[in-house]
């Protein structure tokens, strides 16, 4: 496992209090920053995601740190789904993500829910797929929060994790590592009112196990049929695994 990076490292806060205060100060931004930064490419990939959960046609999903719920919002646009709940630990950007779905028609089917990904507020089995984008790097124990999604996913249910990643071939390695530890915190120092969270997303990436390492720690939770696929020469990758 590696290191444990904090948003704010003068604070006696935990991780978990960290990573809520940080949101709520970038929810405002968040989305618009996010597309600068990735230059676009997130979209793409959550359509992967999007494609790979409707595939197993779930009538349950369950998107883990949905931010501005942008995933959770796809999901019930593209599959028939009886119920989507996306949870996450910040309520400045959960009231964004409710802004999004006010005057949408399936706004019923579709719930957004204040939570922690460690303790989850739901019974066993309750979901037939679920998914963590650009989320599971901010749990505090990863392993616990691993377990819970385990807990709540249904037999043969479909896990899906989106994360960033480390480029291993020169010179992506070399590029990534200047643009991630150079461009991208100034991009948010300018761009956001929170001066240190795109430092922390940027170091937490950086230290974040991913690939094989990623892999062994699922299939320890109990995970089976699990696989990686690395996307846009690395950067980020979809995890695939089932109950």
């Amino acid at each position: 496992m590696g290191k444990k990076v904090t948003p704010y490292k003068n604070s006696n806060a935990s991780k978990k209090e960290q990573v809520e205060e940080m949101f709520d100060n970038i929810s405002g931004n968040y989305d618009g920053l996010n597309r600068v930064i990735s230059l676009g490419t997130d979209v793409k990939w959550r359509k992967k995601v999007v494609k790979l959960i409707a595939a197993t046609h779930p009538k349950t999903i369950l998107d883990i740190a949905t931010g501005t719920g942008d995933l959770a919002i796809k999901y019930a646009e593209k599959i028939p789904a009886q119920k989507i709940v996306g949870l996450d630990l910040s309520e400045g950007m959960l009231s964004v993500a409710r802004k999004k779905v006010a005057k949408k028609s399936f706004n019923t089917q579709l719930e957004f829910v204040k939570g922690d990904s460690e303790a989850l507020p739901f019974e066993d089995n309750s979901f037939d797929a679920i998914t963590v984008s650009f989320g599971i790097r901010n749990f505090e124990n990863l392993e616990k929060g691993l377990a819970e999604i385990y807990r709540v996913l249904a037999p043969k249910g479909c896990f899906v994790i989106l994360e960033t990643s480390v480029p291993t071939k020169f010179p992506w390695k070399q590029g990534y590592a200047f643009y991630s530890k150079g461009i991208l915190p100034i991009i948010g120092k300018v761009f956001s009112k929170d001066k240190v969270a795109y430092k922390y997303l940027s170091e937490s990436a950086s230290v974040f196990p991913f690939g094989d390492a990623l892999n062994n720690i699922l299939k320890k939770i109990g995970f089976i049929e699990v696989e990686n696929k690395p996307q846009t020469l690395g950067v980020a990758t979809i995890y695939i695994a089932t109950k």
